[in-house]
């Protein structure tokens, strides 16, 4: 009687083994689709165009604010050094573009700066971000 007891213990056991591999491969499919967008940390009023349309691939994003400080993934960062930054996310995402995010208040030489150091960087893919203007 005992032995029988024992038998009907073990076939009622569920394995979750199977089921925890399927979670893993999942949480690693979902981890390995996402896109990683680095965002330049701060809002900006950006100028109108007509001519604006919108960038679908992950971007290297550099914001120049209304008080001429430029801010690159989530932090301020000084003119001198945003070549090395620039070049530090293209490395990470070489298929990456620069849009600047130049506030319309901001000083033009400035932009001129930033472009310069994108494209010192090895990024000859430079946009300026603008609000698209509707009819």
């Amino acid at each position: 009687m005992r032995r029988k007891r024992n038998k009907e213990e073990d076939e009622a056991e569920v394995n979750l083994t199977p089921m925890l591999d399927v979670v893993f491969i999942m949480l690693i499919f979902f981890i390995v689709t996402a896109s990683f967008v680095k965002e330049s940390g701060i809002d900006i009023n950006r100028p109108d165009a007509a001519t604006a349309t919108v960038k679908e691939r992950g971007n290297i994003l550099v914001a120049i604010t209304e008080g001429n400080q430029v801010w690159i993934d989530r932090r301020q960062v000084d003119i001198r050094s945003v070549r090395a930054n620039i070049e530090r996310l293209h490395a990470e995402n070489p298929q990456g573009a620069v849009v600047i995010q130049a506030d319309k208040n901001s000083k033009n030489g400035l932009l001129v700066q930033v472009m310069d150091a994108a494209r010192q960087a090895g990024v000859f893919n430079v946009s300026i971000a603008a609000n698209e203007v509707s009819d």
